[in-house]
């Protein structure tokens, strides 16, 4: 597919020592540990433990992105050295090289990624012939993919229209495409829009799992940045469970949506546990593995991986805070 092979060439690109627009100034002084994000629902509590003081900003900071593709290729420049990445996306990181760990499984997606589109699409069979945006990343083109597959249409059945971050709602409100293929908080974006919900990430259960990664060079360099942010955001996620209404009011104006809003689109995401992260990253072997090989298995199958990718050393659970 041509819009993976220019997300490959991007990064092989950053790999090589392009500079990340915007980013290019940060130096890398020691033990600085740079954790590339965007707004996605699932890493709230990720940034409610920056609210909440639960690491050194000093050393520790998050890099607010607008996509996990600007999130790759700052991982790939050397710009940061760990993220916030869907599963397959960390699969297409590995098949170009990048040696990363997950250290947490942040949630499965249940309902926030969506295809939002105009009022006249109700049902799938009219996507025919429609503008489709939607991101140049493998997770993009893999809710694409899926959405054709269940309206029973072929990738050459629609017209897709490569847009990224907050493009995709500005795309849809300048009448440039007629349906979107984003996530939460694009999508309550385009329900304000008028944009109706067609279809969801709730249909193809087990397939965008969002995970915390790490460079292992930087795991060895930096192990006490990389525990007090493990620990950190388990407190958070411990303390959204506990007082939801206190903590939505402040995770949501990094996620640029109102606190209700915030807790509407929560709905759409299954958090991880501590305990669910000990099943998928310390059992034996990981339950992430297998999920891995099916979503690489997946991916081969609509050419969104050229090989299967190392999954050797996937994982790596010595972060987890003690039950």
């Amino acid at each position: 597919m041509s819009g993976v092979d220019s997300f490959r060439r991007r990064l092989l690109a950053s790999a090589a020592g392009l500079s990340l627009a915007g980013l290019s100034g940060c130096q890398r002084p020691e033990p600085l540990v740079r954790v590339a994000t965007n707004a996605w629902v699932g890493y709230a509590p990720l940034f409610l433990a920056r609210e909440l003081g639960n690491f050194d900003t000093t050393n520790l900071r998050l890099l607010e992105l607008s996509s996990n593709s600007g999130s790759l290729m700052a991982l790939a420049s050397g710009q940061a050295e760990a993220a916030g990445l869907t599963l397959d996306e960390l699969l297409v990181a590995r098949e170009g090289g990048l040696d990363l760990q997950v250290l947490t499984v942040f949630d499965e997606s249940a309902g926030a990624d969506v295809v939002m589109t105009h009022p006249d699409i109700t049902h799938l069979a009219h996507l025919r012939g429609r503008r489709i945006a939607v991101e140049d990343t493998a997770t993009g083109a893999l809710m694409l993919s899926r959405t054709l597959d269940a309206a029973g249409l072929r990738p050459e059945d629609v017209i897709k229209v490569p847009l990224s971050g907050p493009m995709l709602v500005h795309g849809f409100e300048h009448n440039e495409v007629d349906a979107v293929v984003c996530f939460e908080p694009h999508a309550t974006h385009l329900a304000k829009l008028g944009a109706r919900r067609l279809i969801d990430s709730s249909r193809f259960p087990g397939v965008i799992v969002d995970v915390l990664v790490a460079k292992r060079a930087a795991l060895a360099a930096s192990a006490t940045q990389f525990s007090r942010l493990v620990a950190g955001y388990f407190q958070a996620l411990l303390l959204l469970q506990t007082s939801p209404t206190q903590t939505t009011a402040r995770m949501a104006p990094a996620l640029g949506l109102s606190p209700p809003e915030l807790t509407q689109a929560l709905k759409g995401v299954r958090m991880a546990s501590l305990d669910d992260n000990r099943a998928m990253l310390a059992g034996n072997p990981p339950g992430l593995l297998s999920m891995a090989q099916s979503v690489s298995a997946l991916m081969l199958s609509t050419g969104l991986l050229k090989t299967t990718p190392n999954l050797a050393d996937l994982v790596d659970p010595r972060f987890l805070p003690a039950a």
